[in-house]
């Protein structure tokens, strides 16, 4: 069971209302407030099929301690847990993947289980990459009676994602099921949001670190950070110079045949994160393009021909094998009459971005294939730069 404390006493009235919010006495949920919209996947990428089946059946450590403990996780603030959740939901595959890395069984849900690629999960041993006892929270909607049979003993959800982002949710809904089931503690972190202004985004690891804390798993977070930054230091050293690294455009296409794409610009948040460790530029800076996730447009080919990237990443809607993007979508390209005169299409340098959710497992998988795709002189495609081995090892608690 988890409760809330947080003292609103001194708060201004913005400061009360705003959407970065607060938790008052007894977990009431305050600042989420805003405008309701039907895209639950933020992404602006169609959402997919899944159709792999079972899950892990590695428990939480129920036993890490007999004592309640806090955590603050910000918008919420901080929560008190008087013993260590059993059972949990992510908002998204970045939550998911944090709570994986730390050694947890898949959560129970998330909002849309194909946006989450567990096929990074393939080559680390124990680790299955199956989903099908995991529940999708979409379904025309989030609705309470499903969060109530879910029943978990935590949520790492953005109380303002809920509020801002899904349709017929208000304050009132997230203060019900933050105090019939489990708190909604997480900080959607994986772009940037206007609602978002008035509290912190985390970081990849500073938002592990607050699921590590929740479930007592301190130590293998620990570890984790620290094959993180062994790998980081080991990539990097091999990078070429910076005046030597691609302009790189990251699309989502409308389509297998794709007449317009969603446009997403390079940002600072964590679905960019390996791009940004691997010292690549965006190439649809100082154009008049705006990302997606800010405006929902999309352009068309003439804007890709006037800045003629030289390497074009495509976020798709579903995992497909290197050969079979390239039977889908560079194929296609190459015989379009305008895409074929993309200087990227002609040298084949259009790649699979895969999704934009990473949690530290995510990140080190996605990171390995993006070396390779856009160094292939450095990087052999068999090579492998990080310890799977490890990650298991981490996970069981062989620190």
């Amino acid at each position: 069971m988890a409760s809330n404390s947080n003292d609103q006493s001194g708060l201004t009235r913005r400061e009360y209302v705003a959407c970065g919010g607060t938790v008052v006495a007894g977990g009431l949920l305050s600042g989420c407030t805003g405008s309701s919209s039907p895209d639950p996947s933020e992404s602006g990428t169609a959402t997919g099929t899944d159709t792999t089946t079972a899950t892990e059946s590695e428990p939480a450590d129920a036993t890490a301690t007999d004592r309640s403990y806090r955590v603050t996780v910000e918008p919420v603030g901080e929560v008190t847990f008087e013993t260590v959740p059993q059972t949990w939901v992510a908002e998204n595959a970045s939550w998911a993947d944090m709570g994986v890395a730390l050694g947890l069984t898949k959560p129970s849900a998330v909002v849309l289980t194909g946006e989450y690629r567990t096929w990074h999960y393939e080559d680390v041993p124990g680790l299955s990459p199956s989903k099908g006892d995991m529940t999708s929270l979409w379904q025309d909607g989030i609705s309470k009676e499903r969060l109530l049979e879910i029943d978990a003993g935590v949520h790492f959800i953005d109380p303002n994602y809920m509020v801002n982002l899904i349709p017929n949710w208000d304050r009132s809904d997230v203060e019900e099921m933050h105090e019939r089931v489990g708190p909604f503690c997480g900080n959607t972190s994986f772009s940037t949001y206007s609602w978002h202004e008035d509290y912190p985004y985390y970081s990849l690891y500073e938002a592990t670190e607050k699921v590590a804390a929740v479930f007592q798993r301190q130590d293998r977070f620990r570890a984790l950070s620290n094959l993180h930054e062994e790998f980081l230091g080991r990539l990097q050293g091999r990078l070429p110079p910076e005046d030597q690294r691609p302009e790189i455009a990251l699309l989502s296409p409308g389509s297998t045949e794709p007449e317009t794409f969603y446009p997403y610009r390079l940002g600072d948040r964590t679905a960019y994160k390996h791009w940004r460790d691997l010292g690549v530029s965006d190439a649809l800076a100082g154009s008049e393009i705006q990302s997606f996730t800010s405006d929902r447009g999309t352009i068309d080919y003439e804007p890709l021909l006037e800045i003629d990237p030289e390497v074009l990443m495509l976020y798709t809607d579903t995992h497909r094998t290197d050969a079979a993007f390239e039977d889908t979508y560079l194929a296609f390209l190459q015989d379009h009459d305008t895409a074929s005169r993309l200087t990227a299409v002609q040298n084949g340098a259009v790649y699979p971005a895969g999704g934009m959710y990473q949690g530290p497992i995510l990140n080190l998988s996605k990171t390995e294939r993006a070396a390779k795709q856009l160094f292939p002189d450095e990087f052999d495609e068999e090579e492998m730069l990080y310890d799977r081995q490890r990650i298991a090892d981490i996970r069981a608690g062989d620190i």
